[in-house]
């Protein structure tokens, strides 16, 4: 039972970055390196992202039982379950219509946002501080030298971009976007590695 609950949190994870990517690089009118991952729930091929979200997060969700099932401890396993959920409520709650998409949308944040955007970026908070959390807990939690280095460099790289995104989301920044999916890829790679890694 491990087994399938970590191939289900490894599948997720690849899941959620291949549906943004050949989505994103197909939706007509947006801009990957510029608009965010969670803009491509809106529009009217929006349920694509919407259902990332929600099957993205109950496989990873399955994939955090299965880490503490494997490893016996709380902490991590607890950390990525936050991340897990997060990202499910991130598909319930979409963000607002703003900065050029969908088409005819104005450019620039408005003023007043709606309560689901609010939720989702509250949300959505939560899942880019739970995630770098989750590896560095594993990093002192998993045995070997090799994963300490690879969870804890994963860790402090999503802190990172964390900041990065943050400050080009601020300044609308035109690479605002790609720093996000850099984010998201070293992020959610190492999920699913970890997965496959402590199913072996």
């Amino acid at each position: 039972m491990t087994t399938v609950l970590l191939a289900c949190g490894a599948a997720g994870a690849a899941l959620f970055v291949v549906t943004f990517l050949v989505d994103g690089a197909t939706r007509p009118g947006y801009r990957p390196v510029y608009h965010p991952v969670s803009a491509l729930a809106l529009g009217s091929r929006g349920w694509v992202q919407t259902a990332n979200f929600v099957v993205s997060g109950l496989l990873i969700t399955a994939g955090a039982v299965g880490t503490w099932d494997a490893t016996r401890s709380w902490l991590g396993p607890l950390a990525l379950a936050v991340f897990s959920v997060s990202l499910i409520a991130s598909g319930v709650f979409r963000m607002d219509p703003m900065r050029g998409y969908p088409a005819g949308t104005p450019m620039g944040t408005p003023e007043d946002t709606s309560r689901p955007h609010a939720l989702h970026d509250a949300f959505g908070a939560a899942v880019f501080t739970a995630l770098p959390a989750a590896a560095l807990v594993f990093a002192f939690a998993l045995p070997g030298p090799g994963w300490t280095i690879y969870s804890l460099a994963t860790g402090i790289a999503c802190l990172v971009l964390l900041f990065a995104f943050s400050a080009a989301w601020e300044r609308d920044e035109p690479r605002t976007g790609l720093i996000q999916r850099a984010t998201i890829i070293v992020g959610w790679s190492w999920v699913a590695l970890l997965c496959l890694h402590l199913s072996g």
